[in-house]
């Protein structure tokens, strides 16, 4: 693996999983140290991370990782929405019913009783974006979907505290599986919707919780 490519995976790990919080001051000479790579690949990877907007250079020598508020992630919700509808109404269309009927059958089965049940849930969830994805067979709707999915776990860990939300997004995500396993597009992307709007009013509710703000929507409801 390339220097840059290792720095830039570890960077995105780092900023995704909050130890490198909104607001952080990336240097390059530390990093380069930390990461034990120069500084070319560095800035080489600091410039993916910009690219995907999880960094802000604020001048030659300061980058920040970028914050994320409420209209944040509304404007991400708006293009995960006609993204996700999209594919989920083309899976129902073109996927294979036994793989969703199966993935169906997970997310009924599926604990949530601790800390490592709920990373296996969130890894069944990968794996359902990875049959959604295969099932639409086109690469420009993935590849916007991937760049959705790089912001959205960033914000799926204000929901990871709201067992409630984790429960219902279950049932909403096995609904989706079997609506797309039944060839019925319309449920399918029905479905999508609902989940999505239920994801959204969570992830604002618990922003406001956390930071006393209002932004507007006060429901309780995981990515």
């Amino acid at each position: 693996m390339r220097a840059s490519d290792r720095a830039y995976l570890t960077l995105l790990d780092e900023i995704q999983s909050g130890r490198l919080a909104p607001g952080a001051v990336i240097g390059e000479v530390e990093q380069a140290s930390r990461l034990g790579v120069s500084r070319t690949p560095l800035r080489e990877a600091l410039g993916r991370l910009a690219a995907d907007g999880l960094v802000v250079q604020q001048s030659p020598r300061v980058t920040v990782v970028s914050d994320v508020d409420a209209g944040d992630i509304r404007g991400l919700f708006e293009l995960r929405r006609a993204l996700e509808e999209t594919a989920a109404r083309l899976a129902a269309e073109r996927g294979d019913a036994a793989d969703f009927a199966l993935l169906a059958r997970e997310f009924a089965a599926a604990s949530l009783d601790g800390a490592a049940a709920t990373d296996d849930y969130y890894a069944l969830i990968a794996r359902f974006d990875e049959a959604l994805d295969a099932a639409v067979a086109n690469d420009y709707l993935t590849s916007a979907l991937r760049t959705v999915r790089t912001h959205l776990v960033r914000v799926r860990r204000l929901a990871r505290d709201n067992p409630g939300r984790l429960t219902a997004s279950v049932a909403e995500h096995r609904l989706i599986a079997s609506a797309i396993a039944a060839r019925d597009a319309d449920l399918a992307a029905h479905a999508t919707h609902v989940h999505l709007h239920n994801a959204l009013a969570s992830i604002l509710g618990s922003l406001d919780a956390s930071t006393g703000s209002t932004t507007g929507n006060h429901h309780q409801g995981a990515a």
